[in-house]
C-alpha cells in the first residue's frame, strides 16, 4: 500500500475508458481491456449487487498480482457505467515468494489465474471462493522437473485487499450516481462521449503536425523503430501516417515470436504503452481516455512476443517488455531519449510472507529538458517502500539507497542517473530480481550518449567479491548476505558539448 502499486477509472457502458485518476499507465490501458472483456462474456448475467474479479492475460490482464475488480452501475435496471480498480497484491502463490518469478515459463507457474469470477454476488462476499482461488496454483497440473507452487502465501492480506477493492469502487458508484441526480444521465453521458471526442480530436492534430514535421513537402509519413529485449527478442514498429485524416497504424508484424520465458506482453499492454505515449505526447491537457485510440489502427502477430498464446508465461511483459514498447514509440516520434526502459523488480520472502518492490532508475532526456534522476519511469508510477517500514515490517537492513552518479547519458541534455539500492537479510530469505538493461543500454537520442545499463551483484557475508547475478536470477541469502542493485540511467540528448566527454563504465 505505501508503494500505490494500484489505479482506478470509469467505463461507459460499452467498456471504453472515460476517465481515470493518474495512477499508473500500464494499469489504465490495460483496465479497458479487461472490462470490455467481461461486459463480452457475462452478457445480460450482470447483477446488481455484483462484483467481478479476474487476472487473466487473455482476458485484458496484464500479470497475475494485478488483480482487477470491477463493479457496475445500474440504473433503470441495466448497467450504464462501470467503475474499476487495478491492485497488484504482493502475493497470489506461484513457484516463487512474492509472486515475481524470474524463471517461469507458463503462466500456471505464476500464481492463482482465473478469466472471470463473482467475488460478490447479489451483495454477498463469497469469500470461501476466493480462499479456495487463492489456493489453487498449489494444485495445479505439472510438468516432471517443473519446480513445486504454491498458493498464496499472503491470504489474509488478499482477502483485505479485495475488500478495499470493493470499497473503492462502491465509492466510484456512489460518486456517479450523485452527479447523474445532480445533472441528470442525458447530460453526464454526453459530456462522457465529449471528453472522448476531444482526446480523439487531439491524437488527430498531433498526427497531422508530425507528419508535417516529418515530410514537409507532402506525401506518405513512414517511420520505422525498433530495440531488443536482453534476450536478443525484437521490438520492430513500422508507423505510418494518413496526414490528411491524422489517423495511423503502429504494424508491430517485425516483433520476435512469443519466448520461452516470461518476458511474454499481453496485447493489452501494449495498448496501454500505445496509449500512455500518445497522451504524452499531446499538447492539451485532457484526461487519458478511449478517445486517444481511435484515430489508431494496431497490427500484432499471434503467438508473439506483443501477443502470447493463452498459457505462456506474462510476469514479465508487463513490467519489462511495456517499457521496451514504449521506449521504441517514442523513439519513433522522435519525442526523447530511452529511459531506463525497466521496472527492476525485486522480490524476497519464504514459506510464510512475500515482498515485492519496483525500484527506479534514470529518465531519458528529451528536446528541452535534463531525463530526471532516481525516478519511476513511463509504464510505472509508484512509489518505493520507506525505509523505516522495510525495516520495521520485514526482516532486512537497508544498506544503501543513493544516486548511481554519471550513469545517465551524456548529451546538450542529460539523461538523468539510476541509482543504487543495497538490502542485507537477517535471516535466511530467497530472493529474486526480475531486470532488463542489463545487456543493452537505454540509447540516446540526436547524438546524445546512451545510459549505463543495469548491474545485480550479489555480495556474500565474509566474501571479498561481488557476484554478478544477471538480469534474472533467483538467490537464497544467508544471514548477513546482501543484494546490491544499480539501476539504468537515461539515454541523452543532442550532441554533448566539447567539455563533456562519456563516461565509461570501467568494471
Amino acid at each position: 500500500k505505501e508503494r500505490l502499486d494500484f489505479s482506478c477509472a470509469l467505463f461507459g457502458a460499452d467498456g471504453g475508458l472515460v476517465s481515470n485518476a493518474p495512477h499508473l499507465p500500464v494499469h489504465l490501458g490495460a483496465m479497458q481491456s479487461a472490462v470490455k472483456w467481461q461486459i463480452e462474456h457475462l452478457g445480460d448475467q450482470w447483477r446488481e449487487g455484483d462484483v467481478v474479479l479476474s487476472n487473466h492475460p487473455q482476458a485484458g490482464g496484464s500479470h497475475l498480482p494485478d488483480i482487477t475488480v470491477m463493479t457496475p452501475v445500474f440504473h433503470d435496471g441495466k448497467p450504464i457505467f462501470f467503475v474499476a480498480n487495478r491492485g497488484h497484491h504482493q502475493d497470489i502463490g506461484g513457484i516463487s515468494p512474492g509472486s515475481m518469478p524470474p524463471f517461469s515459463k507458463r503462466l500456471s507457474q505464476e500464481g492463482a489465474c482465473i478469466h472471470s469470477m463473482k467475488i460478490v454476488e447479489n451483495g454477498e462476499f463469497m469469500e470461501q471462493r476466493i480462499r479456495a482461488w487463492l489456493a489453487s496454483p498449489q494444485t495445479a497440473p505439472t510438468l516432471p522437473g517443473d519446480p513445486p507452487s504454491s498458493g498464496s502465501r499472503a491470504v489474509e492480506d488478499n482477502i483485505s485487499d479485495l475488500k478495499a477493492q470493493i470499497a473503492a469502487n462502491q465509492r466510484g458508484i456512489s460518486l456517479v450516481r450523485a452527479l447523474i441526480v445532480s445533472e441528470g444521465l442525458e447530460m453526464v453521458d454526453r459530456y462522457m462521449r465529449h471528453i472522448q471526442h476531444n482526446a480523439e480530436v487531439a491524437v488527430r492534430d498531433m498526427m497531422k503536425e508530425l507528419a508535417h514535421r516529418v515530410e514537409p513537402e507532402g506525401g506518405s509519413v513512414r517511420v520505422v523503430a525498433e530495440d531488443r529485449m536482453d534476450d536478443g527478442s525484437r521490438i520492430h514498429l513500422v508507423l505510418s501516417i494518413d496526414r490528411n485524416s491524422g489517423s495511423a497504424t503502429f504494424d508491430f508484424s517485425g516483433v520476435s515470436p512469443e519466448v520461452y520465458g516470461n518476458t511474454n506482453a499481453p496485447l493489452a499492454v501494449t495498448k496501454s504503452a500505445i496509449l500512455y505515449c500518445l497522451r504524452c505526447m499531446l499538447g492539451r491537457d485532457i484526461p487519458l481516455n478511449q478517445g486517444c485510440m481511435e484515430p489508431i489502427a494496431l497490427i500484432v502477430p499471434e503467438n508473439s512476443l506483443l501477443r502470447p498464446s493463452g498459457g505462456a508465461a506474462v510476469v514479465g511483459g508487463n513490467v519489462l517488455t511495456s517499457q521496451r514498447v514504449t521506449d521504441v514509440v517514442l523513439q519513433a516520434f522522435r519525442a526523447c531519449a530511452c529511459s531506463q526502459g525497466c521496472m527492476n523488480n525485486l522480490t524476497f520472502g519464504d514459506e510464510r510472507m512475500g515482498y515485492y518492490e519496483t525500484i527506479c532508475g534514470g529518465a531519458g532526456a528529451g528536446p528541452t529538458w535534463h531525463g530526471q534522476s532516481g525516478v519511476h519511469t513511463h509504464m510505472t508510477n509508484t512509489r518505493i517502500t520507506d525505509p523505516e517500514t522495510l525495516e520495521r515490517r520485514y526482516p532486512v537492513l537497508l544498506r544503501e539507497f543513493s544516486i548511481r552518479e554519471n550513469s545517465g547519458g551524456v548529451g546538450h541534455f542529460r539523461g538523468g542517473d539510476g541509482i543504487v539500492r543495497e538490502i542485507e537479510v537477517l535471516r535466511p530469505l530467497h530472493f529474486g530480481i526480475l531486470s532488463e538493461r542489463r545487456v543493452f543500454a537505454p540509447r540516446g537520442a540526436e547524438g546524445g550518449g546512451d545510459g549505463q545499463p543495469g548491474l545485480n551483484l550479489l555480495l556474500r557475508r565474509g566474501c571479498s567479491w561481488p557476484v554478478n547475478l544477471g538480469g534474472k536470477a533467483t538467490v537464497l541469502l544467508e544471514r548477513g548476505d546482501a543484494i546490491r542493485i544499480e539501476t539504468p540511467g537515461g539515454g541523452g540528448w543532442g550532441q554533448p558539448s566539447s567539455s563533456e566527454a562519456p563516461v565509461q563504465d570501467v568494471r
